[in-house]
């Protein structure tokens, strides 16, 4: 049976190291699902040093809004794929459907659902943002309290949660099945 890790924490905390590392513990076909877009120069960069990080040692498919859809067609030779990153996805959605919460809310289900039948492996990244003041606008409150349900259905789904804390994952729920 297939086991979902989630690894979350604050912006550079070493969440997409962790989740990489473990990725490269099994032998075979990876997977590195990259949800990022180059929206900006400074995107570009950033996905330019992610994938330098990366290397060779992944197969790499850029799936920026039918995040579903990619992990349901990750084949039986895949071992492992890793998911880098929820919030990120869920600020494309967010902007790409301008804030249709009835589109945000079936695909954060639909997400769910295809995480209850994955075939293989799976290690997801997300950011925690929910440590800070509330945001002074109401689009950065809608992807707060969207990244939070999101957060905790997917830690519902998973086997293990890790919380990076200063390039430290430290576990917060342990393997449950």
């Amino acid at each position: 049976m297939a086991t979902i890790t989630l690894v979350t924490g604050g912006a550079r905390s070493g969440k997409s190291m962790f989740a990489q590392k473990h990725a490269l513990s099994y032998s075979g076909d990876r997977i590195f699902i990259a949800t990022a877009v180059a929206i900006d120069r400074e995107m570009e960069v950033r996905i330019l040093k992610h994938q330098e990080e990366r290397a060779d040692q992944f197969t790499t498919v850029e799936v920026p809004y039918d995040l579903p859809a990619a992990i349901r067609q990750l084949t039986g030779t895949t071992r492992i794929a890793c998911v880098d990153c929820l919030t990120v996805w869920l600020g494309n959605m967010l902007y790409k459907y301008e804030n249709a919460t009835m589109v945000i809310d079936k695909a954060i289900d639909e997400l769910i659902d295809t995480l209850q039948i994955t075939r293989c492996d799976l290690v997801v990244v997300t950011n925690e943002v929910g440590y800070g003041i509330v945001p002074e606008n109401a689009m950065a409150r809608v992807f707060r309290d969207y990244a939070g349900t999101l957060n905790r259905r997917v830690a519902e789904a998973a086997d293990s949660v890790y919380l990076c804390v200063c390039g430290i994952p430290v576990p917060i729920m342990k393997q449950k099945r």
